[in-house]
């Protein structure tokens, strides 16, 4: 096309500020630049929405391109092609003359093709004596070759935005598949829970998709049905924990952790000891299971001390009191490498060892809260230590703690026979608080 050259539309066609744009765009093509034909087609063929094109016009310009004598669009071979009317309608299809003209419009609008119409409208070409193209009279299809790399642009986003959809389809029904066959389940399984107002708000959301629906409009609802189906799952998986849970106390209630019957370190019934008694008994290294037998027989008492820590510690647990830091330490050594710098020097360092290790022990951060309301910070510390002490032996040491803090709120169970068989189990030569 010649530089600065501008052509206007034979007979009543007005001129537009459309048609001068796409002629000024056609005048930019870059030297040497070169595309597939068909390639190019089947771009614009992706594009489609975004170029504001027809089937029916992208029907036409296939047809004009079958017409263009080489696979590949260049200034080099020329850029314009002059069928007449009949044979554009055939290679159309069998488009009519009228149907024809309208979508040869739509692409002139869509800034697809130019028109270039000779003095009477007639499209032809006229060629010198070695039969090369002079000049020709038509319809340009410089506009393709200027606005290739836009046309290539817009149809790899619209492949993109295609499978967005799509994918976004996929997970919107799997959503929806999951939260029906979840709510069913609950239902049929008892779980308690608000079951008929989450089918509500399934059915709320639901109501919500559109018929024909673009990703932008399915993204908020799959977040929203992404949300409902995780508090589902966290409903049923807090059902199915609490069956553990409850399975697990059903099998310590039948079978304690430590199966030797001369073992001292089943739970007994809930004592205290006096001070005097119990440091006597400590230190006593003749002191056997009779003097065991005969301390637990003793009445409770309210004056223990402690010994590294003053008083007995207020906060305890009902029926229970914190024994000497000393005898919790020399009853469980092991507890002692997880206290700040591998060293406990009071109750505060021990119970800082406890969380430790109660979540290397998998123990939830419930069953060990609970564990402080039912037996005190100080106790529920040195159930940890001694779980810790004896973990080889012990299954599940979560479910051995809720264990014993429900006996402890029933009264059946203390510490002493634990401590005791524990400092028996590591003698004299055990580590101390330093």
């Amino acid at each position: 096309m010649e530089s600065g050259y501008v052509t206007t539309p034979f007979g009543r066609r007005p001129m537009s500020l459309g048609m001068l744009a796409s002629q000024q765009l056609a005048e930019t093509i870059e030297p040497g630049m070169k595309r597939s034909k068909w390639k190019l087609f089947r771009a614009i063929c992706e594009a489609r929405p975004a170029l504001g094109v027809t089937d029916r016009a992208l029907t036409v310009l296939d047809a004009l391109l079958t017409f263009y004598p080489d696979d590949e669009i260049s200034e080099e071979k020329g850029l314009i092609v002059f069928p007449s009317n009949a044979q554009l309608s055939l290679r159309a299809r069998g488009m009519t003359p009228a149907t024809l003209r309208r979508h040869l419009a739509v692409l002139v609008e869509a800034g697809l093709i130019l028109r270039k119409d000779s003095p009477n409208g007639k499209r032809y070409a006229r060629r010198d004596r070695a039969g090369a193209i002079g000049e020709a009279f038509g319809f340009s299809v410089a506009p393709l070759l200027a606005r290739a790399v836009e046309i290539e642009s817009l149809a790899a986003q619209a492949v993109a935005d295609r499978e967005l959809l799509r994918v976004t389809r996929e997970r919107l029904t799997v959503c929806r598949r999951d939260i029906s066959k979840l709510i069913a389940a609950a239902l049929e399984e008892g779980v308690s829970g608000n079951w008929e107002g989450i089918s509500a708000m399934f059915r709320a959301l639901l109501a919500r998709i559109p018929r024909v629906a673009t990703a932008e409009d399915l993204a908020p609802l799959l977040d929203e049905m992404g949300l409902l189906r995780a508090e589902i799952v966290n409903m049923l998986e807090r059902r199915i924990k609490a069956k553990k849970i409850d399975a697990n106390e059903s099998q310590l209630e039948h079978h304690k952790q430590n199966s030797n019957p001369n073992s001292h370190y089943e739970l007994e019934p809930s004592f205290e000891t006096k001070q005097g008694e119990k440091a006597a008994a400590d230190n006593d290294p003749n002191a056997g299971p009779s003097d065991e037998r005969r301390l637990k027989q003793q009445k409770p008492s309210g004056g223990m001390s402690n010994r590294a820590g003053g008083a007995a510690d207020p906060g305890a647990g009902p029926g229970l009191k914190s024994f000497p830091l000393g005898l919790v330490l020399q009853a469980c050594p092991s507890i002692l490498d997880y206290g700040p710098g591998g060293n406990i020097g009071n109750w505060r360092d021990l119970m800082s060892a406890a969380v430790v290790v109660r979540s290397m022990l998998g123990v939830s951060p419930s069953a060990y809260e609970e564990a402080c309301s039912g037996m005190g910070p100080e106790n529920a510390a040195t159930v940890i230590a001694c779980i810790l002490e004896r973990g080889g032996h012990i299954n599940s040491p979560g479910g051995y703690l809720r264990d014993l803090t429900r006996r402890t709120e029933r009264g059946e169970f203390a510490i002493g026979p634990m401590l005791m068989a524990l400092v028996r189990t590591n003698g004299p030569t055990a580590r101390h608080a330093s």
